[in-house]
């Protein structure tokens, strides 16, 4: 066989994927009806996560996992646009960390609205101007996105689904590296690079501001006076900066866990996460006499972190992701268990635990 009748078979190919593309676009469609209809959600994302695992699992060819998962990610962006003008509100502006977590979970197909804070993203999905959010929570170096978790208390979303992503920041300018004086980034970022700006660059300024977009802004337009700027390619990429160094983070796994808040939680997969929040009254024991409430039905915590209530001086309310489905009876008994020892508990959902 040569090249040429390889060609043909590959073009006959496609044509066939097309077809049955369509095809396949045309069923996700008269899906997107019956929920209406119904009143479900168009996004599901448990059934999106049990149709990845096994589409996984039938894989019996070359590609690797993360390949059939970014495949099959455009392939189900493209049908939720066409079933539904669907739009997520993100942390913005365009390029940064939180876009591209969202754009890994919902694709190039959807519609995306940039916000200037954790406020507005919240806000947007609770008036419903936006279907879903995302928002990060935490990063596996420097620790909880605090302003994440302080807006939980008050709103009324619930967690539908996370999203974990692999961060690798570079240093970015349009100078060369020894003209470089000042050095913009958002603070996570420093912290995450901390070793490597004090090996490379112990006496540069260093400015922080609200995302790594807005830092490769200020690195072009400052230039002159010797700025460069610390984040992704992306953000690189937008304004035209030259990536003097790749992947100058601490830690080489260094990655961030985001969040997609809707009106919503989602139904069990039989992988799941929990999360809540719960305040515990002021007397001796109180925290203590709470956890037992997990260690009594075996239910495994993945994270606490605690918080000023901001409603009371001293008084904090704790954070907390367990393993399982809010509905499974283990789950659900812990949590009324929970409630004997706590001001109040707040659900805030169940979803996927997938590392994707």
């Amino acid at each position: 066989m040569n090249l040429d009748d390889i060609r043909n078979q590959i073009d006959r190919i496609d044509i066939d994927l097309l077809t049955l593309l369509s095809r396949r676009a045309e069923l996700v469609h008269q899906v997107g009806l019956i929920k209406k209809r119904d009143g479900l959600q168009i996004y599901a994302p448990e059934r999106e996560e049990a149709l990845l695992r096994k589409l996984v699992d039938m894989n019996q060819g070359r590609m690797p996992e993360r390949s059939i998962r970014a495949i099959y990610r455009e392939i189900m962006s493209t049908a939720l646009a066409l079933e539904d003008d669907l739009k997520i509100a993100y942390l913005g502006p365009e390029g940064t960390w939180t876009h591209q977590a969202a754009i890994k979970k919902f694709g190039h197909s959807v519609a995306y609205a940039a916000q200037p804070n954790f406020a507005d993203v919240f806000d947007q999905v609770a008036r419903r101007r936006a279907d879903y959010g995302v928002v990060p929570i935490e990063n596996s170096t420097e620790g909880a996105v605090s302003h994440t978790l302080d807006l939980f208390v008050d709103s009324p979303l619930h967690i539908c689904a996370q999203i974990l992503l692999r961060i690798e920041n570079g240093l970015m300018a349009a100078i060369p590296r020894e003209q470089i004086q000042t050095l913009y980034s958002h603070p996570q970022v420093f912290g995450q690079c901390r070793s490597w700006i004090l090996k490379n660059f112990p006496t540069a300024e260093l400015v922080e501001v609200s995302s790594t977009t807005k830092a490769a802004q200020l690195a072009r337009n400052h230039a002159a006076d010797g700025a460069a700027a610390l984040g992704g390619m992306l953000a690189a990429e937008l304004y035209g900066l030259t990536m003097l160094e790749e992947s100058i983070q601490d830690r080489a796994t260094n990655t961030t866990r985001f969040l997609v808040i809707g009106e919503k939680t989602c139904p069990s997969t039989g992988n799941d996460r929990t999360s809540i929040l719960f305040a515990i009254h002021d007397r001796p024991g109180s925290l203590v006499n709470a956890l037992r409430a997990f260690d009594q039905f075996e239910i495994n915590l993945s994270k606490i972190e605690s918080r000023p209530s901001k409603r009371k001086d001293w008084e904090y309310i704790f954070y907390v992701d367990l393993a399982g489905h809010c509905a499974d009876p283990k789950v659900a008994n812990a949590l009324v268990e929970l409630g004997k020892h706590c001001s109040f508990v707040k659900l805030l959902g169940s979803y996927p635990d997938t590392g994707e």
